[in-house]
């Protein structure tokens, strides 16, 4: 005992405190002292350890009883020296006890909590990846397509455990199952680190499986029919549960993903749910309109007209004629831009009737023209 103030006045709590309210403010005070905060401050350094001897006590109910009956005597060596009537003379605050309460309270700090001491043996199984590609016109109806993976199977001789017998591996001796180990450093640390000898699974498989040489697993090649719904875009990616790789010791299978891309096509670019394509006209089209039928990505025939005085890169919408949106009927637009062809070959005729055509515009028109080149 190194203090003699009274430990509800040093952690700023009630004598009718709860245990949760007690934890509350010594953590609250020790982060405020802790040596770390505090360098070569020596009365922080005091008020620390008061702190962590008034919480050593108050923590503990019996501890917490017999000083509420006896005060400071109930841990002094006064008392007679008698044993039963002072069953905590000579506690030690400085040793493995202090060490245990600071590294419960950096276990809060550190989102680790209270947790179970042995591992769970089993493990979730990888998630497998396989890349699909599809042309435009899969993409636009839905598809489906059977795909091969290679996966496993839990091995028939170990039955997953990947040992010799067959038998779950014994619990690690250095670790007791948790995977990790603790060491303390400076007197208030204790840091947690990844078991050496079984590498954080908790247990240590002594003599390994032969066929599986311990993985506990059989690579298989497999078959699957995946269902591609009409409109997927390239990129999307499909989550096909529980076909990835099997769990280890018992644990879920992984999942499959298939990543989609979608090849470009020859006539069609597409933007979300919409389609473009360019169509080649003419300067005559151009100036006195026609029509012409396009194939769509649904394979009928589309009716497009084309408007007298038709300027090049114009472009005209037809609704519902582009890609499904995805598990719907409804479908986006189809825009055609119009890209006008100048002859560059001309026969005698050809360059005489332009000619006519170019001198039969009238003064204002000729004036409009001669303006741009000025």
């Amino acid at each position: 005992m190194s203090t003699t103030e009274d430990y509800y006045t040093i952690l700023g709590v009630e004598k009718t405190a709860s245990a949760d309210e007690i934890k509350k403010a010594y953590r609250k005070l020790a982060m405020q002292y802790h040596p770390d905060r505090n360098p070569d401050n020596k009365e922080a350094e005091a008020k620390f350890k008061d702190i962590n001897e008034a919480y050593e006590v108050l923590k503990d109910a019996q501890k917490r009883a017999a000083y509420d009956r006896y005060g400071h005597q109930a841990f002094a060596n006064g008392m007679g020296g008698n044993a039963e009537a002072n069953p905590f003379n000579g506690f030690d605050f400085t040793g493995a006890g202090f060490a245990d309460v600071f590294s419960d309270i950096f276990s809060e700090f550190t989102g680790q909590g209270r947790r179970s001491r042995q591992r769970s043996y089993a493990e979730r199984g990888d998630d497998i990846r396989y890349d699909m590609t599809l042309t435009l016109e899969e993409a636009f109806q839905g598809v489906e397509k059977e795909i091969s993976i290679t996966t496993s199977k839990e091995c028939d001789a170990c039955h997953g455990h990947g040992t010799a017998d067959g038998k779950e591996p014994p619990v690690c001796a250095t670790c007791q199952g948790s995977g990790k180990v603790r060491t303390q450093q400076g007197g208030f640390f204790v840091f947690e680190t990844t078991c050496p000898q079984c590498r954080g699974t908790g247990r240590v498989v002594l003599e390994k499986c032969k066929k599986c040489r311990g993985s506990g697993k059989e690579k298989i090649d497999k078959s699957l029919k995946i269902k591609i719904p009409a409109g997927i875009e390239s990129g999307t990616r499909m989550r096909v549960a529980g076909e990835g790789e099997i769990g280890k010791n018992g644990g879920p299978k992984g999942d499959l993903y298939v990543f989609i891309s979608i090849k470009p096509h020859k006539m069609f670019a597409r933007d979300g749910s919409d389609l473009f394509v360019e169509k080649p006209i003419s300067m005559v089209q151009a100036a006195l309109g026609g029509n012409f039928k396009l194939s769509g990505i649904d394979g009928q025939k589309i009716d497009v007209n084309i408007k007298a005085g038709t300027q090049p890169n114009d472009r005209l919408r037809l609704k519902n004629n582009g890609m499904r949106y995805i598990n719907s009927d409804k479908r986006g637009d189809l825009y055609v831009q119009f890209k006008v062809v100048i002859p560059t070959k001309l026969t005698s005729e050809q360059k005489d009737c332009l000619q006519k055509f170019a001198d039969s515009a009238s003064a204002e028109e000729k004036g409009f023209w001669s303006k741009l080149f000025e």
